[in-house]
């Protein structure tokens, strides 16, 4: 049977920290006997197309597409 996870005070403000000003990306929090042992923070930068702005094409650059394979993070 599973043991409760066990989240402190101290681990809340750890992913807290994490989460914090992260505009694309993911948190992926590990878990060993009921215990958090391992955060990974995987975190995009998406930017606008200047290129495409400089030409006068009248896009703002909100649609943002995201062409990379679909694989993990």
């Amino acid at each position: 049977m599973a043991k409760p996870l066990k989240v402190d005070e101290v681990w809340l403000a750890r992913i807290t920290e994490l989460l914090d000003d992260m505009e694309f990306g993911s948190l992926h929090i590990v878990v060993h006997e009921g215990q958090i042992v391992q955060m990974e923070r995987t975190e995009r930068k998406r930017f606008e197309n200047s290129t495409a702005n400089a030409r006068g094409s009248g896009e703002t650059g909100s649609r943002r597409t995201d062409t990379r394979s679909g694989g993990r993070g």
